[in-house]
C-alpha cells in the first residue's frame, strides 16, 4: 500500500495531524518494503529497521493512529504501557507476555505475528524526575527493550520463538518539557533566495526533534537511537475536537445516531452543541479522550426515555445546557 493510500485511509478515521500521518505512512511503507526484501533475500544492501516515536499531548490520537494503521494493513496489533514495565521486577517476563499477546492476536500464526505492530505508550515516563539521576527502573526498561526493538528471537512460555526483526515498534509519549529543550537548542538559520521557502524550511527544522534533545530529556542514547523516525502530534483546538465528533466514519455522533436509528428514532444534535462539548473537553485537558464521557452524559437521558416511548420518532438536542426535545408521529398517523 502506497503512503498516499495509507494517509487517505487514515483520514477516514482520524481527523487532522496531517504531518504525523505522512511521516507514519512513509515509515510503515519503508518498513514493509524492507520486510518483503528480507523475505525474498533480494537486496544486496543490509536494510535496517526504523522504529517510530510519536510525541504529543494526551488525547491527541497516538494510540488511535496505531490501531487504525494496524486495521488498514491487516496486521496484529498490541499495546503496552511503559510505566507498567517500569513497576515490575520481571521486565523480561512482561516483554515476553507482550509478544505472546501479539501471537494470540495473530490467531497463533507465528509468521503473521512476526509482521505485527507493538505500540509502547508513555515511554517518556521512563526518565527520572527533574533534578535526579535517571531512575534505575526506567533505564532498566529502556535497556530491556533495546534487543527486541532491534530484532531478536524471544522464547515464549508456550515454547515458541518469535523473531522481532520484522515487528514494527512504535513508541509514544507526551514528553512534557521537551518544548523548552527545543526552544533552547534549536536556532537554525540560513540564506535563501525565496523568503517563503526559507520560512517553511526553517519552521520544519526548528520543529524537528533531534536525538540529543531526547538524551537531554532523559532517554538513554541507545534507546533513542532505536527510534529514528519521529512524528509530533499537535494539541487539539476547538475546531479539531468538533471535527473529531462529526467527521470520521466511526465518530461519536455517528455511533449514537446508529444506536437511536435501531430504535426507529432520528437523532439531531445542533451545531452549537459540538462547540460546547469541545470547550468542556479543552477545560478537562484530556484531549479527545474526554469527548465520549461528555457525550455519554448528554445522551443518557435520551436513551432512558426512548425505549419506553415508541411514538418518539425524532430527538433534537439544541444545547448542552437544555433538555432534549422529543417529537412523535404526526396526529392521526
Amino acid at each position: 500500500m502506497k503512503p498516499s493510500e495509507i494517509v487517505r485511509q487514515l483520514n477516514e478515521h482520524v481527523v487532522g495531524q496531517d504531518d504525523a500521518k505522512k511521516i507514519l505512512a512513509v515509515a510503515v511503507y519503508s518498513h514493509f518494503k524492507r520486510t518483503a526484501a528480507l523475505r525474498q533475500a533480494e537486496s544486496p544492501v543490509e536494510l535496517v529497521k526504523s522504529n517510530i516515536l510519536l510525541i504529543g499531548p494526551t488525547g491527541t490520537g497516538k494510540t488511535l493512529l496505531c490501531e487504525t494503521l494496524s486495521r488498514i494493513l491487516g496486521v496484529p496489533f498490541v499495546t503496552a504501557d511503559a510505566t507498567t514495565l517500569a513497576q515490575t521486577e520481571f521486565v523480561g517476563a512482561e516483554i515476553e507476555a507482550i509478544l505472546q499477546r501479539l501471537l494470540d492476536k495473530a490467531g497463533g500464526d507465528l509468521d503473521k505475528a512476526q509482521r505485527g505492530i507493538v505500540f509502547i505508550d508513555e515511554v517518556d515516563k521512563l526518565k527520572a524526575p527533574a533534578g535526579q539521576s535517571r531512575a534505575a527502573s526506567g533505564e532498566r526498561v529502556q535497556h530491556a527493550l533495546l534487543k527486541i526493538m532491534e530484532g531478536a528471537p524471544v522464547k515464549l512460555k508456550s515454547g515458541h520463538y518469535i523473531d522481532t526483526t520484522q515487528v514494527l515498534f512504535i513508541c509514544g509519549g507526551a514528553f512534557v518539557g521537551l518544548g523548552e529543550i527545543l526552544a533552547r537548542t534549536h536556532s537554525f538559520g540560513f540564506i535563501s533566495t525565496s523568503e517563503d521557502d526559507s520560512q517553511k524550511i526553517l519552521d520544519r527544522l526548528n520543529a524537528r526533534v533531534k536525538p540529543t534533545d531526547l538524551y537531554e530529556f532523559g532517554l538513554i542514547p541507545e534507546f533513542a537511537g532505536r527510534l529514528p523516525v519521529i512524528a509530533r502530534l499537535q494539541d487539539l483546538d476547538r475546531d479539531m475536537l468538533v471535527r473529531i465528533m462529526v467527521e470520521p466514519k466511526n465518530s461519536i455522533y455517528n455511533q449514537f445516531r446508529e444506536i437511536l436509528k435501531s430504535e426507529g428514532v432520528e437523532l439531531v444534535i445542533e451545531p452549537p452543541v459540538f462547540e460546547q462539548v469541545a470547550d468542556l473537553a479543552i477545560e478537562y485537558q484530556a484531549g479527545a479522550r474526554s469527548l465520549r464521557g461528555i457525550f455519554e452524559e448528554m445522551i443518557t437521558p435520551v436513551l432512558y426515555v426512548v425505549p419506553d416511548n415508541p411514538a418518539v420518532q425524532r430527538v433534537v438536542i439544541p444545547s448542552l445546557f437544555e433538555e432534549a426535545r422529543f417529537f412523535g408521529a404526526p396526529a392521526g398517523s
